[in-house]
């Protein structure tokens, strides 16, 4: 962890500053787009549908992302860690338990895709309800197990943000990693190309495909799969022997998956677009207009 007035190991001032700029960016804008999402689901009678509550499940999660990394980009800012030894577990499951949720989350609904445009049987709310439930239960029980022992939460590279300890690299840390690899991400990747494998060859064939049934796979491949090649990569040799500005490269980019995801699953469906454009017209100015 940097202390007050020191520079991180590994890193320049300019160097700092990039990171905490970069991380600054992504927070606002998954907090911006996101948010909005939410708001148009509380204002928009249309969007209260057993569907789009998966949607609005994912966008809960990624503001938590988005929140996460407002607070590193401010320590990466400020250059330390103002929280202590407490915040810093605070912050690793606070990360971890959104991150999950946002994984299992766009699983949660590519599955609910594929039952709602190739099965008879329209997606209903105790369904939908009950999958929100699981999805965010079971990533709470994945985030909670580090504190319990199994596995660990310590600062990144940087210094001024927390995730889970991969510097140990022993068999706490091995049989975490891909167990819990297993069922957060694997298993969710796997549904997720299946489900929209099977809408391409059911309706692809037929007519035009109501959702993109690509951007959603490449986004947990991309944004969460160096994350996994670096925890992977831990496991057969010593990770801090990688350059610390390396390290960091993969929490750089899984923070742009909240304005990813908000660009598709929100600005990407017509009528969440129309219920965030209602948030933001004057509501006044219509009705003025309409007397």
């Amino acid at each position: 962890m940097a202390e007050s007035g020191t520079l991180p190991s590994g890193f320049g001032e300019l160097e700092v500053l990039a990171v905490g700029t970069v991380l600054l960016v992504e927070a606002l804008s998954g907090l911006s787009l996101n948010i909005l999402t939410i708001l148009s689901f509380c204002k928009t009678p249309e969007l209260r549908t057993p569907s789009h509550l998966l949607v609005l499940s994912l966008a809960l999660a990624d503001s938590g992302i988005s929140l996460n990394a407002l607070v590193a980009a401010t320590s990466s800012l400020l250059r330390r860690w103002p929280y202590g030894s407490e915040g810093c577990q605070a912050h690793g499951f606070q990360g971890f338990v959104t991150a999950l949720a946002s994984i299992c989350g766009s699983a949660a609904i590519a599955w609910g895709r594929y039952h709602h445009h190739c099965t008879r049987s329209r997606l209903d709310w105790n369904t939908a309800v009950s999958l929100v439930f699981f999805v965010w239960l079971s990533s709470a029980f994945w985030a909670a197990l580090p504190l319990l022992g199994w596995g660990h939460y310590d600062y990144e590279p940087l210094g001024t943000c927390c995730t889970l300890d991969y510097s140990r690299g022993d068999r706490n840390f091995t049989s975490f990693l891909f167990t819990m690899a297993f069922f957060n991400l694997l298993v969710p990747l796997f549904i997720t190309v299946v489900s929209y494998r099977l809408m391409e060859q059911k309706l692809g064939k037929t007519s035009r495909l109501p959702v993109n049934t690509v951007l959603p796979a490449r986004t947990l491949l991309l944004g969460w799969g160096p994350y996994a090649l670096l925890y992977l990569y831990a496991t057969i040799a010593d990770a801090t022997s990688l350059s610390p500005k390396l390290q960091m490269v993969p929490a750089l980019i899984a923070k742009a998956v909240p304005t990813v995801n908000a660009m598709n699953y929100a600005l990407g469906s017509e009528m969440v677009h129309r219920g965030i454009w209602q948030c933001l017209s004057p509501q006044r100015r219509e009705r003025s207009r309409e007397q």
